[in-house]
């Protein structure tokens, strides 16, 4: 079974992502699997050169390795076209903007869950369609999910289900979207078991839905608990001293491992991890 880890190049890793990477690494290397780190580069307005050489040696810092060259998702762009087009009429063009799909995602819509988007460009008129055509505003494509309900074993949250509203496969400035690149990527690299934040959790069920739509193999899934900052929010650079750039590495390494229950060379049990977040504080010497 083949494990990954899939860092974007947007921000410097801080102690939370590089704790995560960690158990992935864990979770395939005690397996006897092998790793591979993904570069998701998908996102050009945001990704800041140079940061993806800085995160691959973060993450060898902290005694990371993998198999394999490092794949960056801005080379696979034929890759993502293709699954699109093997989707078919199961997608359709969303000329909603931002405002739009806030008000719609706000109204009450049936089985979908909150802040859901309900199909608003799908029930339109051959004739509406027509005038948004003429407008000039470049379309997203949607897949049409029809509130799917999704279900999937998680090792470390159990029995999960979600219902999927219309997601985009790619945006209106012509990039592929997140779901759609994980999906073809991890099928296509062989992952079998993807171990990620449980901030993730609720992305799953769209991606399990795509890889059903494209008859794609469905990888197992361990969404981790997160590392917070000392207001309980997600860790982030407002927080203080939290990459490699202020903190010892092994010292960092080994305050992964603590909070984690784990010793360094000793046995990993994944039933064994704490469930619930750790706070970070600037502290290595604690817990």
């Amino acid at each position: 079974m083949t494990g990954r880890f899939a860092p974007s190049p947007t921000g410097t890793l801080h102690i939370g992502n590089l704790r995560t990477a960690l158990l992935a690494w864990l979770f395939a290397r005690s397996a006897g699997a092998r790793f591979l780190v993904r570069i998701e580069d998908l996102d050009t307005g945001r990704v800041r050169p140079g940061l993806a050489d800085q995160q691959l040696a973060d993450l060898a810092a902290i005694g990371l390795d993998w198999d394999g060259e490092v794949v960056f998702q801005s080379q696979r762009l034929d890759r993502y076209e293709a699954a699109i087009e093997a989707l078919g009429d199961r997608v359709y063009e969303c000329f909603c903007t931002r405002a739009e799909i806030r008000e719609a995602a706000s109204a009450p819509h049936g089985p979908l869950p909150e802040g859901a988007y309900p199909g608003t460009c799908l029930r339109l008129t051959a004739a509406e369609l027509a005038a948004k055509r003429a407008g000039g505003r470049p379309p997203a494509l949607r897949v049409r999910a029809e509130a799917a309900r999704v279900a999937f074993e998680d090792r470390l949250h159990g029995y999960t289900e979600g219902v999927v509203d219309d997601f985009v496969v790619r945006r209106n400035d012509g990039a592929p979207a997140y779901n759609l690149a994980v999906v073809v990527d991890d099928a296509e690299q062989g992952v079998g078991e993807v171990v990620r934040g449980d901030d993730l959790l609720d992305s799953t069920p769209r991606q399990l839905f795509l890889a059903r739509a494209l008859g794609l193999p469905e990888p197992a899934h361990a969404h981790v608990p997160l590392v917070l900052g000392p207001d309980g929010a997600r860790l982030a650079k407002r927080h203080g001293a939290v990459t490699l750039r202020e903190l010892d590495p092994a010292a960092a390494r080994a305050w992964m491992l603590r909070t984690l229950g784990l010793e360094e060379g000793g046995a990993f049990d994944p039933a064994a991890l704490p469930r619930e977040p750790t706070v970070f504080d600037g502290d290595l010497t604690r817990p």
